[in-house]
């Protein structure tokens, strides 16, 4: 137990570092430094690498070891437009209206979103989102559906920081998610798969404003 503990806080720690942008896409993560860093028994890092992984925020390059996986524009495209897909199915599975625990639940979540948000926490910012949706998508009743959308959004952790650091989409993914404990709570279906749709499709735009503005500089 005192391991898996061990491996999890390293995880936790170099997720938020890569969503972050702290730790940057092709940067190599070596082992030796973790060990360092967060005083850790070697096999404990090596699970955490291996973890990391798993989750798609990592990859083992012949000759250079684990390195912060890069994602080309394609690939970002390709992963948003699967998400298009899964995310609003999900949605429109959900059983509506959902149940009053659900509706605190997620309420609560949002509630540390917005407060994150105003404080400019962006490690808190970046758990309390992945912890709305994460509760939002667990009350679909398809499993495999769900498993697909935790393993998407993991994947889409690269390229998270341009929303995170973008005021105005901040703001814009706010209102969508106060808009979608309203539509839980209301029963309204149609509006809730629009919601996922024109979220996943506002959290694309700002990924693509901040590669562009990346480029021009």
């Amino acid at each position: 137990m005192g391991t898996d503990h061990e491996v999890q806080k390293i995880v936790n720690a170099l997720e938020e570092d890569i969503v972050l942008w702290v730790i940057t896409p092709g940067t190599r993560l070596i082992e030796d430094h973790l060990i360092e860093r967060f005083e850790a028994k070697r096999h404990v890092a090596r699970a955490a690498l291996a973890k990391l992984s798993e989750m798609g925020l990592v990859e083992r390059i012949p000759n250079r070891g684990s390195v912060v996986r890069s994602y080309d524009p394609e690939d970002v495209a390709a992963l948003y437009a699967f998400r298009r897909v899964i995310e609003p199915a999900a949605a429109g599975q959900i059983p509506l209206p959902a149940s009053i625990l659900a509706l605190e639940e997620l309420k609560a979540i949002q509630s540390r979103h917005d407060k994150a948000a105003e404080d400019q926490d962006m490690p808190g910012l970046f758990r309390a989102n992945l912890h709305f949706h994460r509760a939002l998508f667990a009350l679909c009743p398809n499993a495999f559906l769900t498993e697909a959308i935790e393993k998407a959004a993991m994947q889409a952790h690269a390229v998270r920081f341009s929303t995170l650091d973008d005021h105005n989409a901040l703001s814009k993914a706010r209102e969508e998610h106060h808009a979608m404990i309203d539509a839980l709570s209301q029963g309204d279906h149609a509006t809730l798969v629009t919601l996922c749709e024109s979220h996943l499709q506002h959290s694309y735009d700002a990924y693509s404003r901040a590669m562009r503005e990346r480029e021009a500089s």
